[in-house]
């Protein structure tokens, strides 16, 4: 199981080629079994590998924020939603909100600071738990070189799909 960042770059660098006709495998074969591998792996997977001694994906994604969490945050904080939204928060002429700096602001040590109230995609992530993972395939691999959970199930999942290059 490989979870330097830097080692997972390199490898993922040198397999975008693999990948590709991985994605194209993938695509081929029936979802649900798909799911129910990803399934395995992850839970395999994750339960292994400690979050809070990597942390890459609060230091490197941009997190949609909803108006409830946006309200229920401020209220966790002892702040007004103005001055949350000032200090955390960038609104698009669309009204959607993320957080305004990467990494996030409630990152500290790798740990989340608002962790029992952190936002639904922080709570997705990896997402490897959610169905119909061959139609989220650009988004897996997408966060292939970030995630050592992600990177190590798509790595085991080219064995258990019969993936050969």
């Amino acid at each position: 199981m490989e979870i330097n960042l830097e080692t997972i770059t390199t490898i993922a660098a040198e397999k975008e080629v693999e990948n590709q006709l991985f994605v194209d495998h993938l695509k081929k074969q029936d979802g649900q079994e798909i799911d129910g591998l990803v399934f395995t792996l992850n839970h395999f997977i994750s339960s292994q590998i400690d979050c809070t001694q990597c942390g890459n994906c609060c230091k490197s994604l941009m997190i949609n924020v909803s108006d409830d969490e946006a309200n229920h945050l401020s209220e966790q904080l002892h702040q007004s939603r103005k001055e949350f939204e000032h200090k955390y928060v960038e609104k698009g002429n669309n009204g959607m909100m993320i957080i305004n700096t990467i990494p996030c602001h409630f990152l500290h040590n790798n740990k989340c600071t608002v962790y029992e109230h952190r936002f639904a995609g922080c709570k997705e992530f990896p997402g490897l738990h959610l169905p119909d993972f061959t139609k989220r395939l650009f988004s897996v691999f997408m966060h292939y070189k970030r995630c050592p959970i992600i990177f190590n199930v798509v790595e085991e999942l080219k064995t258990a799909a019969n993936f050969m290059v």
